[in-house]
């Protein structure tokens, strides 16, 4: 098991490995060709600069921790390890970058057996470098972060991320979203679940919900969100959302008003 030292060292490395990435990507942003784009699936996008954002990502970490395996978005690196699994999502909020949307992130998380002990998300077009450990606090850019101390829905903004293919569901959560806008300060979709979460961390949004995610969308950012004081669960308020694909974060004081809110569309 890696020691509270050698978690710290691993942050500060995973943090400078996000940035160097994040640098790459942003100078590509720059003069991005709109034609290079790939379909995965219906409206599910990829470019060269998620592939090879990816690349670097797994050959860096690679260096930094030899015994760690990967989940990765673009398949560069699957093979898991027993006891160390790196998270990553190269690009979160691909369609943001693609259309030239300022907000899209690199999302980098450690999960030891089952747990995530370590998540940076880097916001690259506002150079805001969200991150945290198991047990050490939250942070943006050396800064520590807490969750928004708001009493109750009445007083939240709340953030989300429309579902853009698997709409079998949709109905339920368009439901869940007319009942929250006619409870809370409003709804905000901003196109990088990572980010989502990391707003949610700062205090910047009270909280978040989606579905139809993935592991690599959701585990660094979860773990910031906690570290931060705030609380993480699945839609039923269960443990399973990193890889249960379906997550709500919130600042805690909210949290059951907003599950019983869900509770009623999603039964």
């Amino acid at each position: 098991m890696l020691t509270q030292d050698q978690l710290s060292r691993l942050l500060e490395q995973t943090q400078n490995i996000a940035k160097e990435v994040g640098a790459f990507i942003r100078k590509e942003r720059q003069h991005f060709d709109v034609e290079k784009v790939e379909h995965k699936g219906f409206n599910d996008l990829v470019s060269y600069v998620d592939k090879e954002a990816e690349r670097q990502i797994v050959e860096k970490l690679s260096e930094i921790l030899p015994e760690a395996g990967f989940i990765t978005e673009e398949g560069t690196n699957n093979t898991q390890a027993e006891l160390y699994n790196w998270v990553i999502d190269p690009l979160d909020g691909t369609t943001n970058f693609i259309h030239g949307i300022p907000n899209f992130s690199v999302s980098i998380a450690l999960i030891e057996k089952n747990e995530v002990v370590l998540g940076v998300v880097y916001e690259i077009n506002r150079h805001e470098c969200f991150y945290a450990m198991k047990g050490g606090g939250a942070f943006c850019n050396d800064t520590k972060i807490k969750v928004s101390g708001a009493p109750d829905l009445s007083a939240s903004l709340i953030a989300t991320g429309f579902p853009y293919y698997n709409f079998e569901l949709i109905d339920r959560y368009l439901n869940s979203m007319k009942s929250l806008m006619q409870k809370t300060h409003g709804l905000r979709r901003l196109g990088s679940a990572a980010v989502d979460l990391c707003y949610v961390a700062a205090g910047r949004t009270e909280g978040f919900f989606e579905y139809n995610l993935n592991s690599y969308d959701v585990a660094a950012g979860a773990i910031i969100v906690l570290e931060a004081g705030g609380t993480v669960t699945d839609f039923s308020g269960g443990s399973d959302y990193v890889f249960g694909r379906k997550i709500v974060a919130s600042n805690g004081n909210i949290h059951a008003e907003f599950l019983a809110v869900l509770d009623e569309f999603w039964k």
